[in-house]
């Protein structure tokens, strides 16, 4: 029996279907599909061996993109918009593919509307703006489920273009200028704020350094007045001490007060203007005058 050959690439899978009956499912590779000999060609029809009929479907496996475009559809605050959203997927399961439902790709195109539909449906024109991505996961969420019954696994479902009325297009340009406007401010206000928060900040940190700084100093003047007040109490109390230790010597000692009075004299004798008065009750007195009106 002579056979003939089909070839089915890395990037695709076939269905292979025998008198209408699926009966496998072809990774890539060659495959040989039988026919009718020479022979058996020549032979009247009701002698000939009946061969089975082969028919082989091939399906891409690869990712793809599948835009659905302008779909017109209106908000929770009844807006009409124009949305465009691009899918990314994949076909998983061939025989799911292209059993379960007549065009998986017109399949996921509706299903992507309905999903849209239902989500902006559900949400207003200011929901929309500030939360764009809000739309994007919902369709995917919605849409992935379904997908998978029927063989295909949607990767990426995302809001392509917002297209608004032309008035409102105006309108909305406008808001949106106020609003960066509005963020400049807000962002200028805050670094005016910080600045002056800092620089008070700043202020108050220096005169407190500056009054410890103050403080330290009182204090250590205060510290280094009373230590030197111990220091001459201390000293006039040894002083006394002295004296006091000096007198009793001398009370007990008499001739030490008498070698006393011999070293005053002695040192007066070295002043040349100096006046010696001795009375006559033995009591020597000295009196040093430096000017000469006392003579």
């Amino acid at each position: 029996m002579a056979q003939k050959d089909i070839i089915i690439k890395d990037t695709h899978r076939g269905l292979w279907y025998q008198d209408g009956v699926l009966t496998r499912v072809l990774e890539a590779g060659r495959y040989e599909l039988p026919r009718r000999s020479f022979v058996q060609r020549l032979l009247p029809e009701n002698l000939r061996r009946r061969l089975p009929k082969i028919e082989i479907a091939i399906v891409d496996v690869r990712e793809r993109d599948l835009t659905i475009k302008g779909q017109e559809i209106l908000t929770a605050d009844k807006v009409a918009i124009r949305v465009s959203i691009i899918v990314q997927f994949r076909v998983l399961d061939p025989r799911a593919a292209l059993h379960e439902v007549e065009s998986y790709s017109d399949r996921i195109y509706s299903d992507v509307q309905l999903a849209a539909r239902r989500s902006l449906a559900s949400m207003t024109l200011d929901e929309i703006l500030t939360n764009r991505n809000q739309l994007s996961e919902d369709i995917l969420r919605d849409v992935k489920e379904s997908a998978a019954l029927y063989g295909v696994s949607i990767l990426r479902a995302d809001v392509k273009d917002l297209i608004f009325p032309g008035n409102l297009q105006e309108i909305m340009n406008r808001v949106l200028a106020a609003e960066r406007m509005s963020q400049v401010q807000l962002v200028e206000a805050r670094t005016k704020s910080a600045t002056q928060l800092l620089e008070a900040q700043s202020r108050a940190e220096t005169q407190r350094l500056e009054a410890e700084s103050q403080a330290a100093a009182h204090r250590l003047r205060a510290e280094s007045e009373a230590e030197s007040q111990r220091i001459q109490t201390d000293a006039d109390i040894l002083a006394l001490r002295e004296r006091a230790t000096a007198a009793q010597e001398y009370s007990t000692h008499p001739a030490l007060m008498r070698l006393r009075e011999l070293d005053t004299l002695r040192e007066l004798a070295r002043v040349a203007n100096a006046r010696i008065y001795i009375g006559f009750d033995k009591h020597v007195q000295a009196t040093t005058n430096g000017s000469s009106d006392e003579d």
